[in-house]
């Protein structure tokens, strides 16, 4: 089945800058699914997944918030929270008249996809949450997120060096996870220091108590053998959610080598929210 895409832009607005975000709709239709890149990772790393679920039906975006792929890439760690990711996908959701959807992400794109669930749970339909960065994985995230973050404030020639070698390759040339790779290194000093900034110095997820608040339909999708995303936190998180149902990939590479059954878990979960009846918003 052919399904159409389109890409998209919109406009945010932080303490009097306007900051343009980046989108593509896959599909169409009232049931609404939007898809979170992992940190630094540009939104094309969900294109398989965003076709197979329009397939099926649902309408589907993938957004690069601030700091990713094609949006703009503004040195403000405020921009770069969680928390303000979160309100970029209420933006989003506002812009294409979504009411409601599932929000779904990777590594920190799950725990902003919680935020989204907390910060308006009468907007989110259900969750997808594959490898969420809590407790477990907080060691191993500053080992590997401080020293760049040293090396963007204090040596910034050789982020720009990378970014200067990896922008001219045509990623057409290249298989496609290569190209999600040089795509992820094509970066700007001053703006992977603000993100990791805020990635750091700012909370990364909601509270536990908040996270047990959270009662949509949800998929957890843990990663073993990941040192960066720990199963232990999926597993964590399975049991705080009140209807969460837990899948631990065989390998961190499953979902992109041999998507099938978690594509399958992810259809069947966005298909069940989208069944439920849905919450009156808030003000009616």
């Amino acid at each position: 089945m052919v399904v159409s895409e389109r890409i998209g832009q919109l406009f945010v607005e932080h303490d009097g800058s306007r900051d343009r975000l980046e989108y593509t709709e896959y599909g169409a239709g009232p049931a609404w699914v939007v898809l979170l890149p992992a940190p630094l990772v540009p939104r094309r790393m969900h294109q398989r997944l965003a076709r197979t679920l329009a397939e099926q039906g649902l309408h589907v975006l993938t957004l690069d918030p601030l700091g990713h792929g094609r949006s703009d890439r503004p040195a403000d760690p405020q921009v770069h929270a969680t928390s303000a990711w979160a309100r970029q996908v209420l933006a989003l959701l506002d812009h294409v008249g979504a009411d409601q959807a599932v929000v779904g992400g990777t590594s920190v794109g799950a725990n902003v996809a919680l935020e989204v669930a907390v910060l308006a749970p009468q907007r989110v339909r259900g969750l997808v949450l594959e490898a969420p960065v809590l407790h477990s994985s907080l060691e191993a995230g500053m080992l590997s997120a401080g020293p760049l973050l040293l090396v963007a404030r204090h040596l910034p020639w050789a982020v720009d060096g990378v970014r200067r070698l990896t922008r001219p390759v045509p990623r057409g040339l290249v298989p496609f996870w290569a190209g999600i790779g040089l795509d992820a290194l094509d970066q700007r000093s001053d703006a992977v220091a603000a993100m990791l900034h805020g990635l750091l110095f700012g909370a990364l997820a909601p509270s536990p108590a908040q996270r047990r608040a959270i009662t949509v339909p949800a998929l957890v999708v843990g990663h073993r053998g990941d040192l960066l995303h720990r199963a232990a936190d999926a597993e964590m998180l399975a049991k705080e959610l009140g209807d969460a149902r837990l899948l631990l990939a065989r390998t961190p590479w499953e979902w992109r080598a041999r998507p099938h059954r978690l594509d399958e878990a992810t259809v069947a979960l966005a298909m069940r929210a989208w069944q439920r009846p849905a919450r009156r918003r808030a003000g009616g």
